[in-house]
């Protein structure tokens, strides 16, 4: 608990049973109340290891529904549990999860309702083995997203991020794609809806058994959040009506 409201942790997992116990021992569960895990049909024994270290919940895709699929089981069930702050760590370790208390703190204080951990303030992603390609790509896209959605942000690409309850129970995430793109048009809801979002610089790790997306499918990615970025534009200037921006009925 953080001054009487509840955190849970979310992992989204996919063979990750190699990094999942490290990644979980660094979370303080002197703060964080649950740790909730979904396993999207992992080919290793990912849910096993989770069940083995003590995750008090777990949910299993028996058919793979993607990244964004696995995220929309997550936050649904953070918000059945009563959670009021939800913070999304990975568990491959690719990112650290010391970094909890000061977002906590931040959604916590009522500072901001979000909170992204971004690699991209500092020098930390290169430093932190971030192929170069991808890096320049996330420049790009995230100058180009800047522009169309009219907000500012170092990177619109980490995979680690925090909410408050009404963050969650506003947009309409379920509406949402089930790929990699979820999290941009997760935070394009975010910002249409008129939610501010704080950054803290969040040191990366690129290792053999952190996950990452092959070529062809960042290109994919890249053409996803150019979409979304683009659809986001002309639903601000009036020029369109999308259903992923209606609120939560």
């Amino acid at each position: 608990m953080y001054k009487g409201k509840k955190i849970i942790a979310v992992l989204p997992a996919y063979n990750a049973a190699l990094t999942l116990e490290k990644t979980y021992n660094e979370i303080p569960l002197d703060l964080v109340d649950e740790v909730i895990l979904c396993d999207d049909a992992s080919n290793d024994n990912t849910i096993e290891v989770a069940k083995k270290i003590g995750i008090q919940h777990t949910i299993r895709h028996e058919k793979n529904k993607g990244y964004g699929g696995n995220q929309k089981s997550l936050y649904n069930k953070a918000l059945e549990l009563d959670g009021d702050i939800v913070i999304m760590l990975h568990p491959d370790y690719q990112y650290t999860p010391k970094l909890i208390p000061a977002m906590v703190n931040i959604i916590g204080d009522e500072l901001y309702p979000v909170v992204l951990g971004s690699r991209i303030l500092g020098k930390g992603a290169l430093k932190g083995g971030m192929p170069l390609y991808k890096y320049i790509a996330n420049r790009f896209l995230t100058f180009s997203q800047n522009l169309l959605v009219n907000y500012k942000l170092s990177e619109y690409h980490t995979g680690y991020r925090s909410f408050n309850r009404e963050v969650l129970e506003t947009i309409n995430y379920n509406q949402n794609s089930d790929d990699f793109v979820f999290d941009n048009e997760m935070l394009s809801q975010i910002i249409y809806a008129g939610f501010d979002i704080a950054e803290v610089t969040c040191p990366t790790k690129y290792f053999e058994e952190a996950s990452s997306i092959n070529l062809s499918r960042s290109t994919k990615y890249g053409l996803g959040v150019l979409r979304v970025s683009i659809g986001h534009f002309f639903q601000r200037i009036g020029l369109a009506k999308l259903k992923m921006y209606q609120k939560q009925s």
